[in-house]
């Protein structure tokens, strides 16, 4: 299989996910930094459900003496994953786009050649064909979790200090340097917010813990991360699948792939949350506070010195609440609620969505 053939064929493989990756002129460039020949020869055969080294070599039997190193290099890179639980054999598999190989390479926070080449291809990838990914089958990967001080009776509002038993149920705590500003600044573009605040949990967690991606933290370690992203006014957003937590991202509205995508482009990348602002316009100053920390510029000082909240572009994440000296604005619920998906409605949406395609 030639060089053209081999990118086509793993372009195609790694579509089949359920964040998939479109074919592009971009990506094709960053597979080929990504998988040197070798590697993208097994990703092609390589599949997206765990598996045992045994196994894959009856998978793959051209290379039975040289895959198992072969994979640990891929490993290494971030395009494969790996586990080993006690008592059984490690197993590995084909990491998707997101959360994977789009990710693996700005966890660490280093600033690398990789880094730098792959930055621009990933801006340019968005507008090509990966912003209508993230938004597929109007099924985004991640929603927004709606934050706001006064709400506390709500059971889809989550107030700073209820974020605990959340974090609390997870069973290992990892954090890791942003992507997405990482990407922005490589280009010299961005902000000045913090990098280090990337939460994952569980086995993901384990993984790039092993791998040197991420730092293990403890659950007072997790929730002072939260409750500094919060004060520096990013939104948290989470999977969007009912009753699952394995990211914790701290976005700003500036360089995050799903917010600025979804402001730019116009494309349903992140669920909003089923409350937005309200804005008391008996107790606004019109300092312009809201407006400086809104993510999606939903919030707007008028000629009359009071904000006003564009109502179609706010996403619920109540960034504007904490920081208003006069607490003229907080979140109030929509009239038409939603809840996020469970796994199978996920699955099934997205996938219908591919095969329709």
């Amino acid at each position: 299989m030639d060089g053209t053939k081999l990118y086509d064929e793993l372009a195609r493989h790694l579509d089949q996910g359920v964040v998939g990756s479109p074919k592009s002129p971009s990506l094709t460039k960053i597979l080929k930094i990504l998988f040197p020949v070798e590697e993208a020869q097994v990703a092609i055969r390589l599949p997206m459900q765990n598996k045992a080294l045994s196994e894959l070599r009856e998978m793959i039997p051209e290379k039975p003496d040289a895959l198992e190193k072969i994979l640990e290099g891929m490993t290494k890179n971030g395009t494969v994953f790996t586990i080993q639980r006690p008592g059984q054999d490690r197993k590995y598999r084909l990491l998707p786009s997101i959360v994977g190989w789009a990710e693996t390479p700005y966890w660490p926070g280093k600033d690398t050649e990789i880094a730098r080449k792959l930055a621009p291809l990933w801006l340019e990838y968005r507008k090509e064909a990966y912003g209508a990914e993230l938004a597929r089958a109007g099924m985004p990967v991640m929603r927004v979790l709606p934050i706001s001080k006064t709400l506390v009776n709500s059971s889809d509002i989550l107030p700073l200090d209820a974020l605990r038993p959340l974090v609390e149920k997870q069973s290992f705590c990892a954090v890791a340097y942003c992507p997405c500003r990482q990407m922005k600044r490589a280009v010299g573009e961005g902000c000045d917010h913090t990098l280090e605040n990337c939460l994952h949990f569980g086995s993901m967690g384990r993984y790039m813990v092993e791998q040197g991606m991420a730092r293990e933290i403890t659950i007072e370690e997790t929730l002072d991360i939260l409750k500094k992203a919060n004060e520096e006014g990013l939104v948290h957003s989470v999977d969007n699948i009912d009753g699952h937590v394995g990211t914790i991202c701290n976005c700003c509205g500036c360089c995050c792939a799903f917010l600025l995508t979804q402001k730019t482009m116009g494309l349903y990348t992140m669920s909003v949350s089923n409350y937005m602002a309200q804005v008391n316009g008996d107790l606004c100053i019109g300092c312009g506070t809201c407006e400086d920390r809104c993510p999606m510029d939903a919030i707007v000082v008028g000629d009359n010195d009071v904000a006003k909240v564009n109502k179609d572009v706010c996403i619920g994440c109540g960034v504007c609440t904490p920081a208003c000296p006069t607490e003229a604005v907080d979140l109030v619920q929509r009239s038409k609620i939603s809840h996020p998906p469970s796994i199978s409605e996920f699955l099934t949406k997205r996938y219908k969505a591919e095969q329709d395609g």
